[in-house]
Parts: structure tokens; C-alpha cells; sequence
């Protein structure tokens, strides 16, 4: 069979030829651009034909025209190279009886399809589409099931139709689904009316697959809704490498180049956005609306905050922190003792540091103090593993900042917000540098002008994932209390973790153990990509569980800078999927197999769900009629369609941006000069402090020491300090408290 490679070319000269036969195997599909290699059987023909070309869509069972030329591959031999494909629904008993045990239609498996067969021969197909109430007639199947079957063969239906559309302009078969799943029947309607709103209205869908189609359907590469369209692609490009503006010039340069449209075309059509309302215009800044809002939102929430008195009478702080002391069994040093004054005192402050410093400890003091008042305390986390953390350290409830402002799916927003705000009289805001403009503007947007916010992050961490630098903006302003704490508390039962942490801060190299000493970080040199995949591989599968007890399933997270290259997460993961869970159910889809016990990450945020980008879960489930797969969420079971799957990768391998927020028993680091273009000092800190009880950094010095000596962090274009500045700087006072200034890069 032939996956990929170069054939042959077949002679010039060759004849074309037809076949008709029976797609008896599918051994490879790339759901992206539709390229298939086949087996068919073809009747009177002994053995069977391996075909290779592109489908728009193909299923087991199904009959295959075909028109092509032999070609000799050289690893594979003999095949037929297709330049056409075209399946058509099968006829025969045993064809309908593969094409349905295929797995294409919800509520039809193997056993199913057999009894519907034998129940109805080659009529089949005709009962599900045109009779469907008679499929009751068999056993296992009642009104719900009927239903189900019902409806998903008109979905197919459709799929299939999109998917072909989208192949005849270029598009690869993998977004059909989601594309029915947004637009429904009028899919082709709607793309044909205008295919850029795609790449604004489906999720994986972008601006060069919706250009294509475009240009394909013979839009002018000149006209005014390209231009458009490509503006704020380009727009959405920059937001995508975390910053919230783009200067006006570069917005025209960087589409002039991508578009090969003249500078007057777009300028027009960039007067013409800001006009619509569609961007905004700030002087040369160029914002997309929601940017340019989210940041006014938070500047003039924090102002609100800041001028508005509390509803409760003031605590004496000279008295609640010795007091807090007493409870928690703990003497408070100079830092922690002014955090704690500052957080008392301030109606808004900022609390920063490094791992093992005290900073849960401040959270759980301010806890106990607000509670003895009887005061509301909301506790919340970007994240659902952070709000976990926080829980367990404080032992009050927190939760994610989503479920403290309840998602609305019906509505697609939040339910708290202004003119409905959650109660509570103090909010304790952790992991602050994960948060993006949006959702920092949104979550004050809920609080009320009386109540008291801390916020608490990690300066030093990688920014948020999203658009924006919000922890940092708002130390850098100098307009909100902060205090910065140093002293590791942690470092003696924190070990080489916590101390390697802060050597990586300072610009200095890691420390390993001496000898044969026991340690909770480990360095292992190995320089060339298969020595270190080779390390990896026996540390994940034999010496971590051997010499720790860890589970490498459940326990083990493996960190690397980058998605792509050998050494990137989506090769890793194969590599790790084979080596720890190679056997059991599964389902294939878009180029991935999975498993019962994989361990997947959700990759963008799913409000029906309640899962968000970064979830971390275990496939408990994969259900074969039904086409759906249960995945467990640390208790929060979710269940995908098949044609879902594509919002889940797997996660026995990630990248440090998305292991933000999160903690694992034990972590296993690649850092090696493939990686060269990332590495930089916040990237290796924040994977390091990733690890809880055990991190194994596998990579060469060379690299490790490149990524230390790189301090220079990528500056994010964002206009929020200053508009900080321009709300309260007329206040004067307002970083008081500040032990001494802190470097906000």
C-alpha cells in the first residue's frame, strides 16, 4: 500500500482505464485533503486492486468508479493512480451490510447492521430513508434509535454533499462536518453567498481555505470583500501571537504582501471596516472591537473599584495579621506580612512571586481573616485544575472564573456581568498571568464596585495563551498596590525543583544531585533528536514508574516548546500512545486514533460542554453505535460525537503554553536546539514549576543554557497600562505599599 511517497510517473502515452468495485479496505485517509488509498474488490477479478487518489468522502462497502493509470511505486509495487473517484451507495446485500458496519451512521454497528440486512436485503437503505418507521420491526431498535438512524443518514447525506462541494474549490473533506454543524441545510447556500464567512463563523475553518473557495468561485482577487476579509485576517493573526492592536502601516504592509492588492484598495477598505464598525481606529492603532472594549472595561472597572468604599467597616490590619498568624501556626516575614496589609487595607493590589514563596499561604490567611467577618470570599482560577489547587490549599470553595460567572450556551454569554453582578464582598483572583484581556474584562465586569479584589500570579510565568499581557500591564502602570515576594519558604521540602526555579529566574544554571542522591529533578543529557526520544521513552515507561510509582497514564506529563518537528508534542504523543496504550477500542478520526484509557486535551473552549482549551481528561468510553466517546474530566464526564473528536488532541505530550494553570506529579522536559526559535528563560520557568513532586529536564546544556541566558521577552502590543495610567494617575499614592519597584519587562 502506498501512504505516501513518490510513484512513478506513468507513461505518457498509457492508456486510461475504468474500474468498478467494492471498497473492501480504507488503509489510509487523510481527512484534511481527502487523499485515500483503497483496496476494492472487483467482480471476476481474483485479487484486489489498490487504488490511490483523492475522495471527497468513502466508506467500506461502498461501490468505487474509478479512472486512472498504473504506476509502479517503489516500495509498493503496482497501483492504480485515480484521477477520478466517485462513490456511489451500494446495491448488493453484502455491500449495504459493509457500508453500514463502517461506523458512518449513529445508532448502526457490526450486529446491527447484520440484523437490518437479514431484515430487509437490499431494501435496506430504502426503509432508513424513505420508511424508516418499519426499522422498529427489528430487534434493538425502538423510537429513540429509530429516530437517531434517521437523522444521522440525512446528515451524512449532507456531509457528503458539502464535502464534494468543498473538494471542487480546493477545501480538504476534514471541516465538512463542522460546517453542516454550523449552517446546516443551507451550507452551500451560504458559502456560495459569501465563502469569507467561514473563516469568521466555524471554528478550524481559515481565511486562506474560505479564500480559496472564494477565488475558486470567481470572486476578483481585487474586490472590495477580499480586502475586507483579509484585513481582518491579518488582524486576527496578530491577536493570535497575544498582542491587542496593530499599527495602521504595518495592518496595510502585512496584507498588501498576503493579498498582492494594491496599498489604495486596502487603505479603502480599512476606512471602510472602521466606518462599519467592524475595527477600531485609535489614533494609528488598529484594534478589532471587542480588544479595544475588553481594555477599556477593565481600566474603567479598576477606577470604579479603586473610588467606591466598601460595605463593610475597615479591618484593623495592625490586628488581623497577628491574628492570622496564630491560626495558620506560621510567623509571617517582612513581604508576606505587607502583602497581607496591603491586601487589608487596599480596595484593589496585586500579590507576585515565584514558586514556594507563600503566596497559597497569603490566599489562605486573607481567607480566614475575611471569614472570621462573616464576609463572602469568592476564590476563582482560570482554570479547572488551578481553582482545584486553591481549594485544597485554603480548604474554602473556589472555582473556575467561567462557572463563577455561569456561562449561558442559550445566550452565549456570561450571566453575571454589569447590571448583574455576583455576590460577594472580597474576590481572590489566582494565576493572574493566564489571563487574557477578554476574560479579565468580563470577570471584573461581574464584581461589585463595593467589593475588594486580590489579584495573585506569577510575573515571571509565560503570558496568557489569549491576547494581552494583563498581570503584567497592570504592575507596569504602577497605579495598583503590589508586592512582590521572594523569600522560598518552600526550598527545603521543595528540594532542587523550587531552587532550580529561581536559578533559572536569576540567569543562573540548574542545579543537579551529587552522586547517587536522592532528588526530586533530575538532568539527563542527550543531544541528537533519537537519543532524546530514546531517554524519554524509558523514563516515561520503565524508570519513572519503577524508581517513583508514578503512573505514566495518568500521572506523567511530558513538556515540550513546540507542536511541530520531531520533538514536538503531535509526534510525541504517537510515539507515547504506541509505547503506553497500543491496544483497545478505538475510533479513527481526523488523522488520530483513540483509545479507551488515552489521555486527550480539549482544544478550544466548549461552553455546552463545560470544558475549555487546556482541559486535561481520560477517554473512559467509545461507544460504536452510538458514535460518541466518554471522556472524564477530573469527575466531569463529557460525552463527543465522532465528528466532534476533532476538539480533542491527545495529551500524553503537550506544549508548555498549554500545561499554564495546571501541576503533575511528575514532568518529564525536552529542551534540545531543535527547539532554538522558543527557548527563552519564562518558557523553561514555567515548565519547570509545572512539576509537583518530580521533574526529569532531558535535552543538551547547550540548549538549556540558551534558553536560560534568553531574557528577551516578545513584547505584546497592548494599550491597557496606559489607559490604567490615564484613569488613576491623577489619584497619586496608589503603589505606596510597594516594598521597592517591581521590573515589569
Amino acid at each position: 500500500m502506498a501512504l505516501n511517497g513518490p510513484t512513478s510517473p506513468a507513461a505518457d502515452d498509457a492508456p486510461a482505464e475504468e474500474f468498478t468495485g467494492t471498497v473492501e479496505n480504507i488503509l489510509f485517509r487523510s481527512e484534511d485533503t481527502g487523499y485515500t488509498v483503497c483496496a476494492i474488490a472487483i467482480p471476476n477479478r481474483p485479487e484486489k486492486i489498490t487504488i490511490v487518489g483523492h475522495c471527497a468522502a468513502i466508506w467500506p462497502g461502498e461501490l468505487l468508479r474509478t479512472r486512472g493509470k498504473w504506476v509502479r511505486h517503489k516500495q509498493h509495487g503496482m497501483q492504480f493512480q485515480a484521477d477520478l473517484m466517485e462513490c456511489v451507495v451500494p446495491t448488493s446485500a453484502r455491500g449495504i451490510e459493509r457500508f453500514l458496519a463502517s461506523g458512518m451512521i449513529r445508532g448502526i454497528g457490526k450486529v446491527m447492521a447484520k440484523r437490518l440486512v437479514t431484515r430487509f436485503g437490499e431494501d435496506t437503505l430504502r426503509v432508513i430513508e424513505k420508511d424508516s418507521g418499519r426499522l422498529e420491526e427489528v430487534d434493538g431498535i425502538g423510537a429513540k434509535r429509530r429516530q437517531m438512524i434517521k437523522e444521522s443518514w440525512i446528515e451524512q447525506k449532507a456531509v457528503r454533499d458539502i464535502m464534494i462541494f468543498l473538494q471542487g474549490h480546493g477545501v480538504g473533506t476534514g471541516q465538512a462536518a463542522r460546517i453542516y454543524r454550523q449552517y446546516g441545510a443551507q451550507s452551500i447556500a451560504i458559502i456560495t453567498e459569501n465563502p469569507y464567512r467561514l473563516c469568521e463563523d466555524v471554528w478550524g475553518v481559515g481565511f486562506k481555505s474560505a479564500d480559496r473557495v472564494a477565488l475558486s468561485m470567481g470572486i476578483p482577487s481585487h474586490s472590495a470583500v477580499r480586502s475586507r476579509a483579509g484585513l481582518i485576517y491579518v488582524l486576527q493573526t496578530f491577536t493570535d501571537e497575544g498582542h491587542c492592536f496593530c499599527q495602521a502601516p504595518e495592518l496595510i504592509l502585512q496584507a498588501q504582501a498576503l493579498l498582492e492588492i494594491p496599498a489604495e484598495i486596502l487603505q479603502e477598505a480599512l476606512n471602510h471596516e472602521v466606518a462599519q464598525r467592524n475595527l477600531v481606529r485609535e489614533d494609528a492603532r488598529i484594534y478589532l472591537p471587542y480588544l479595544y472594549q475588553a481594555e477599556i472595561a477593565i481600566a474603567d472597572k479598576i477606577a470604579a473599584l479603586r473610588r467606591t468604599s466598601t460595605t463593610f467597616r475597615p479591618i484593623v490590619s495592625e490586628k488581623a495579621v497577628p491574628w492570622a498568624e496564630e491560626q495558620i501556626k506560621i510567623t509571617f516575614d517582612e513581604r508576606q506580612a505587607a502583602a497581607l496589609h496591603m491586601a487589608l487595607t487596599d480596595k484593589v493590589s496585586i500579590i507576585t512571586g515565584g514558586p514556594g514563596v507563600g503566596k497559597t499561604t497569603i490566599i489562605r490567611a486573607l481567607v480566614d481573616i475575611y471569614g472570621r467577618r462573616n464576609l463572602k470570599v469568592c476564590l476563582a482560577a482560570p482554570t479547572g485544575r488551578a481553582a482545584k489547587r486553591m481549594e485544597e490549599a485554603t480548604r474554602h470553595g473556589a472555582s473556575t472564573i467561567h462557572r463563577l460567572l455561569k456561562y449561558s450556551p442559550r445566550t452565549n454569554a456570561f450571566e453575571h456581568g454589569p447590571g448583574h453582578a455576583v455576590e460577594g464582598d472580597v474576590f481572590i483572583l489566582d494565576e493572574v498571568s493566564m489571563i487574557d484581556v477578554p476574560l479579565m474584562a468580563a470577570f471584573l465586569g461581574a464584581l461589585p464596585d463595593s467589593s475588594v479584589l486580590v489579584l495573585v500570579g506569577d510575573i515571571d510565568q509565560l503570558p496568557s495563551v489569549g491576547p494581552g499581557n494583563v498581570l503584567r500591564d497592570l504592575i507596569q502602570s504602577e497605579q495598583i498596590p503590589c508586592v512582590k515576594l521572594e523569600h522560598i519558604f518552600r526550598q527545603a521540602h521543595g528540594g532542587l525543583i523550587v531552587q532550580n526555579a529561581h536559578h533559572i529566574n536569576r540567569g543562573e544554571f540548574i542545579e543537579t544531585p551529587t552522586g547517587d542522591d536522592e532528588s526530586d529533578f533530575y538532568f539527563f543529557e542527550a543531544r541528537e533528536p533519537e537519543q532524546v526520544v530514546k531517554r524519554l521513552l524509558d523514563l516515561v515507561t520503565k524508570h519513572i514508574p519503577d524508581k517513583f510509582g508514578f503512573d505514566p497514564l495518568a500521572e506523567i506529563q511530558v513538556l515540550t516548546p513546540m507542536r511541530k518537528n520531531e520533538l514536538g508534542a503531535d509526534n510525541l504523543n504517537v510515539l507515547l500512545q504506541e509505547a503506553l496504550n497500543p491496544h483497545g477500542p478505538h475510533v479513527s478520526r481526523f488523522g488520530r486514533i483513540y483509545r479507551v484509557r488515552d489521555r486527550v486535551m480539549q482544544i478550544r473552549n466548549n461552553y455546552d460542554k463545560e470544558t475549555f482549551n487546556g482541559d486535561v481528561g481520560l477517554v473512559m468510553e467509545i461507544d460504536p453505535d452510538d458514535q460518541n466517546v466518554l471522556v472524564n474530566f477530573d469527575g466531569h464526564e463529557v460525552v463527543y460525537d465522532f465528528a466532534e473528536l476533532d476538539e480533542l488532541v491527545h495529551a500524553y505530550a503537550c506544549s508548555i503554553h498549554k500545561s499554564q494553570g495546571s501541576e503533575y506529579p511528575a514532568v518529564v522536559l525536552l529542551i534540545a536546539t531543535q527547539h532554538f526559535k522558543l527557548l527563552q528563560r519564562n518558557l523553561i520557568y514555567t515548565a519547570i514549576t509545572r512539576g509537583r513532586k518530580l521533574v526529569c529536564l532531558v535535552g543538551s546544556t547547550k540548549a538549556v543554557g540558551m534558553a536560560i541566558r534568553n531574557n528577551e521577552m516578545r513584547l505584546r502590543r497592548t494599550g491597557l497600562a496606559q489607559r490604567l495610567i490615564d484613569r488613576l494617575g491623577s489619584s497619586g499614592g496608589a503603589g505606596q505599599r510597594r516594598l521597592e519597584p517591581v521590573d515589569a519587562g
